[in-house]
C-alpha cells in the first residue's frame, strides 16, 4: 500500500508542464495492434494504466519499448488474442482491445474490466457495437469471447454517447469490409486524438468530435510518429490545486479550450484567468467564492473526472454549492472522506449539497479511486497540519510524478510504502466500512 503524507498551508505558485492524456494513449496503444509495423507514441504518460497497457500488449506478443516520454510498439509479432485475467482485471481500458484484438485476429476472448469503482459501468453497449459489426459474443464465466472472421460496416446507434463505446466500434471497425457510421458518439477531446492517430495510420475516419462518426474499412494500415495530446483532467486538477490553496498557477502545454467548463468555474469562483494558444493561468482569491449549481456531463459539459478535485475546493468555498453527478453514481466516495477533515457536505442520491468551510484540517482518508484521490490530495494541500492518504497508488494510475509536480509549485507531498494489515485489507476488500 502506497501512503502520502500531504503538508497543508503552503500557496502554490509557478509553472508546471502538463504530461500526455491518459484517455487518450489507452485507446491509442489499443490501436497498434490494427498496424502491423512500429509505432512510435511520444508524450505518453509514465503511470500505472499505461504500463499495465503495455504489460497486455506484451503478453498478446507485442514488442514494446520505453525511451523517454515514448513508447514504441511493435504488434508484428501479436499471436495471441486472449487478453490475461490478472492485468485486465486492473485496467478498466483493457476494454478497449477487444474491437482491435477482434480486428486482427477475428477472435478476441477477454475477461470482464477493472479499474476503479465508481459505479456501474456497463460493457453492453461496447458489445452492442461489435454485434452491428458482424461479430458473434458471447458472455460466460466471467468472460467475453468473440468472433468475427467477416466483420462489415453497419450503422451503429449508441443510447448514451459512451467513450469507451465509440472508441471500441472505431477500433473494431477500422479494418472491417465497408462502412461504418456511429450515432450518438461520444464527442471528448479524446475521441479526436484517436481518429487524428488512425488516420496517420491510412485508416479512413472522420467526424470525431461530433455525434456522427464516419469509418471507412481499409485492409490495414501504416507505421506512424505520433504526438498524444495533453491531459485536460490533469491540467485542470493543478489549476484547481493553485485555485484551493489562494495561489498563482499556470500550466503549459496544454490545450486551453478542453478545459472551458472548469474555466468557467473557477471564474465564477472568483479566480483570475489567463489562457494563451498551450497554457492557463489562474490566479485565485486567498478563499473562493460558491458557484452555486454544476452538474456532470458528457463533453462538452463539465467533466466527471473533474468533479472530485471541484468538490474539494466547494469545500472551502464562501457559501453553499449544488454539485450534482450525471455520469456515475457511485462518484461521491470522496464526500465521507473530505468530511473526516471537516467538511460539510450532504448527499442525496446523486447531488451533493456542499458548505464551504474556512479551513479543513487533516487526517487520515482514504483514496478509493483514481480522481477521488487527487481531490483529497488537494483538500490536504489547503487543510491545516498533515493529511495521510491510504491506497495512494491508485492516484498514481492517472498522475505522472504528481508529488514531485505538487513540490515545484511549493506544495509537500511524501510517499512512504506500508505493508497492509488485516484489518485495512478487509477495508480495501469491502468487508468492513473505511
Amino acid at each position: 500500500m502506497s501512503l502520502w503524507l500531504v503538508r497543508g498551508g503552503n500557496v502554490l505558485s509557478g509553472t508546471v508542464t502538463v504530461q500526455g492524456s491518459k484517455n487518450a494513449a489507452l485507446p491509442i496503444l489499443a490501436a497498434t495492434l490494427l498496424v502491423e509495423e512500429p509505432v512510435e507514441l511520444t508524450n505518453c504518460p509514465m503511470i500505472r494504466d499505461t504500463e499495465n497497457m503495455v504489460k497486455i500488449l506484451r503478453s498478446l506478443g507485442c514488442t514494446v519499448k520505453r525511451e523517454g516520454d515514448a513508447l514504441i510498439v511493435d504488434s508484428r509479432t501479436a499471436s495471441d488474442f486472449v487478453l490475461p485475467t490478472a492485468l485486465s482485471g486492473e485496467l478498466r481500458s483493457s476494454i478497449f482491445l477487444l474491437g482491435s484484438v477482434l480486428s486482427r485476429f477475428q477472435a478476441a476472448d477477454a475477461p470482464y474490466p477493472g479499474g476503479c469503482e465508481i459505479g456501474n459501468r456497463p460493457i453492453d453497449l461496447h458489445l452492442l457495437g461489435l454485434k452491428a459489426l458482424n461479430a458473434e459474443v458471447e458472455e460466460r464465466g466471467g468472460h467475453i469471447r468473440c468472433t468475427g472472421g467477416n466483420l462489415r460496416g453497419a450503422v451503429v446507434d449508441l443510447g448514451y454517447p459512451s467513450v469507451g463505446a465509440t472508441e471500441n466500434v472505431m477500433l473494431a471497425a477500422c479494418r472491417a469490409k465497408g462502412t461504418t457510421t456511429i450515432r450518438n458518439a461520444a464527442c471528448e477531446p479524446e475521441i479526436v486524438d484517436l481518429q487524428n492517430f488512425l488516420c496517420a495510420c491510412g485508416f479512413r475516419v472522420k467526424g470525431a468530435g461530433t455525434p456522427a462518426i464516419v469509418i471507412d474499412g481499409v485492409k490495414k494500415g501504416h507505421g506512424v510518429s505520433y504526438r498524444v495530446m495533453p491531459d485536460r483532467i490533469v491540467t485542470g486538477t493543478y489549476l484547481l490545486a493553485g485555485a484551493i490553496t489562494g495561489g498563482d498557477v499556470t500550466v503549459t502545454g496544454t490545450q486551453p479550450e478542453t478545459v472551458d467548463p472548469l474555466l468557467n468555474k473557477l471564474t465564477e469562483c472568483g479566480c483570475l484567468v489567463t489562457m494563451r494558444d498551450d497554457s492557463v493561468r489562474v490566479k485565485a482569491p486567498k478563499r473562493v467564492r460558491t458557484v452555486g449549481f454544476t452538474e456532470t456531463r458528457p463533453y462538452p459539459g463539465f467533466p466527471t473526472d473533474l468533479q472530485p478535485q471541484l468538490f474539494s475546493l466547494l469545500s472551502v468555498a464562501d457559501g453553499t454549492s449544488v454539485v450534482t453527478e450525471n455520469v456515475f453514481e457511485n462518484r461521491f466516495r470522496h464526500a465521507q472522506e473530505l468530511k473526516k477533515m471537516g467538511a460539510i457536505n450532504r448527499i442525496l442520491d446523486r447531488t451533493a449539497i456542499i458548505t464551504g468551510v474556512e479551513r479543513l484540517h487533516g487526517a487520515s482518508v482514504t483514496a478509493h479511486d483514481l480522481r477521488g484521490g487527487a481531490a483529497l490530495v488537494l483538500a490536504g494541500l489547503s487543510a491545516e497540519g498533515e493529511t495521510r492518504i491510504l491506497y495512494a497508488e491508485r492516484i498514481e494510475r492517472g498522475y505522472e510524478r504528481m508529488d514531485s509536480v505538487i513540490g515545484s509549485l511549493g506544495g509537500s507531498i511524501t510517499r512512504k510504502e506500508e505493508s497492509i494489515g488485516k484489518e485495512d485489507e478487509r477495508r480495501r476488500t469491502g468487508e468492513l466500512p473505511v
